[in-house]
């Protein structure tokens, strides 16, 4: 892989060809998996993409160079005739970018993410809910191709599932195809975290104006016209009854009553945990929790006594497979929102962090008690055995155990990596069909 400039000066960057890999996946990531699902939303030829998928695992595909708004390589067909396969991509215009790089901005832990070189999965969801599409929609890839097809041949559909191989080696490149390089995104980033760090907004020194009049904290601590605020509602002690939708007659087309019901009745029992909340004591001195994203309020849903029906619904809202969504309401029921982020963020500890790490998992067993562990970035294995630990980037370790050929959240947290592992260690026998 190089990189460098293109003739007008913009980010550009080049990777070699690859090797063919019969009945290789063309994506083994989140997001290679999803710029495939927008590939087989935009084509209008299903067979075409197969064949594209054929020549990409037969190493048709050439050299690739990904720029703003474009992608190029030379494809050769199965006769070996070369042709120059391109597909273009929409740019985020400067308004886009402004709402993706606020979003990043005002959020630690994707300011550390991106930093450290990640771009977690749920950051495509809190941009769509900003009105930021990272991933391409109908109309975001437009193929061309010197074989002359006039939507997506099997040139270009190789094309882009090469692509998908390089955004599981690389996710940044989806940003680059949208306008902007790895290191002029990082370097904006940057600015702007150090503005906010300095209490200013980018491109603002100390001496910025600071907006005129009175804050509303000082005009209602001075205001003796205002009305007392009357006394909260009196707690309930169990949700309402939920309507019965179905009956004789047929729902209007695109109705789901039984999945309408769900939402009706987790809607009523989440607002009595709120207002049970709200009228504890202190509740007024706890920090507000940060609105959930389309996905994880999928699981907070499904972990809510969604039935199959509803999960499979759920789970094809947020082009997640159903294994998925089964996954994340394991973690979702052993911490919420803090645990389903450790099962699919992956990040690398460094510096005191690592330090932090290391020197607990050292200090939790004598040398002769201590179990052998591989560490893969934030992933913690004890060898021979099914169960890792994954450390959370505010210091806590979660347990997770290995079903199926898959890890599965195992427990709660715990600050104390050897109780973790060891509750893991112990339940060894469940696990003699060789898994480990």
């Amino acid at each position: 892989m190089s990189s460098g400039q293109d003739v007008t000066g913009r980010a550009e960057r080049t990777f070699e060809a690859l090797p063919p890999e019969p009945g290789g996946s063309s994506a083994r990531t989140w997001w290679g998996r999803a710029w495939l699902q927008a590939l087989e939303d935009t084509a209008l030829d299903g067979q075409q993409v197969k064949a594209g998928r054929r020549h990409a695992r037969a190493g048709a595909v050439g050299a690739v160079s990904v720029r703003p708004g474009r992608i190029t390589a030379v494809v050769r067909d199965r006769d070996g005739t070369p042709y120059r396969a391109d597909v273009v991509v929409q740019e985020f215009g400067t308004a886009d970018w402004e709402r993706l790089l606020d979003l990043v901005a005002g959020q630690a832990g994707y300011i550390a993410a991106l930093l450290d070189r990640d771009l977690p999965p749920h950051l495509a969801e809190d941009a769509l809910a900003a009105g930021v599409e990272l991933l391409p929609g109908i109309g975001d890839l437009e193929p061309e191709c010197t074989c002359g097809g006039w939507d997506h041949c099997a040139h270009t559909a190789a094309l882009c599932h090469r692509m998908a191989r390089l955004l599981d080696q690389d996710p940044f490149v989806l940003l680059l195809m949208r306008g902007r390089g790895e290191r002029e995104l990082l370097e904006e980033l940057q600015a702007r975290n150090a503005a906010r760090g300095s209490g200013g907004a980018p491109g603002e020194g100390a001496e910025a104006e600071r907006p005129s009049g009175v804050s509303a904290a000082e005009a209602f601590a001075t205001a003796s016209f205002v009305a007392p605020l009357p006394d909260p509602p009196p707690m309930v002690e169990s949700p309402g009854r939920p309507p019965v939708l179905g009956g004789d007659v047929a729902p209007a087309p695109g109705l789901d009553p039984s999945a309408l019901e769900f939402l009706v009745a987790a809607a009523a029992a989440r607002a009595r945990q709120l207002l049970a909340e709200a009228l504890t004591t202190g509740h007024e001195d706890t920090p507000a929790a940060g609105e959930l994203t389309l996905w994880e309020d999928a699981v907070r849903l499904a972990a809510a006594g969604a039935d199959d029906h509803v999960a499979a619904r759920l789970a094809a809202g947020c082009h997640r497979e159903r294994a998925e969504l089964a996954r994340a309401v394991r973690a979702w029921e052993h911490g919420g929102r803090a645990s389903l982020s450790v099962l699919e963020e992956e990040w690398t500890p460094q510096g005191e962090g690592l330090a932090r790490a290391r020197a607990q998992l050292a200090a939790a067993w004598g040398e002769e008690e201590a179990p052998q562990l591989r560490a893969v970035r934030n992933r913690w294995t004890a060898v021979g055995t099914p169960a890792q630990l994954r450390y959370g980037r505010d210091g806590r370790w979660w347990p997770y155990r290995k079903e199926g050929g898959r890890w599965w959240p195992a427990g709660p947290c715990d600050h104390d990596p050897a109780a973790a592992f060891a509750a893991l260690l112990s339940d060894n026998q469940r696990f003699e069909d060789g898994e480990g």
